[in-house]
């Protein structure tokens, strides 16, 4: 999964402006997410990529980059 692909899933999901979606963007503070944005992200990336995505591995993907670089390990 591309950034592209990650980063249209977070603008549907979260309805933010895809300007502010980069790579350094931080979920909660720049995308200002909140914990059911983040459940609904998590399930949003889930279905996209047909993985499983453990509860505590996400908590720690604090970037939209580090969200790509997750995805493209567990999609690879």
């Amino acid at each position: 999964m591309d950034f592209e692909q990650v980063k249209q899933i977070i603008v549907d999901t979260l309805g933010c402006d895809e300007d502010k979606v980069t790579p350094e963007a931080s979920v909660m503070e720049d995308l200002e997410a909140d914990s059911l944005d983040l459940v609904e992200l998590h399930m949003a990336f889930e279905e996209a990529a047909n993985i499983k995505i453990p509860d505590e591995q996400l908590a720690k993907l604090a970037t939209v980059g580090d969200i790509v670089e997750y995805l493209k390990g567990a999609t690879a």
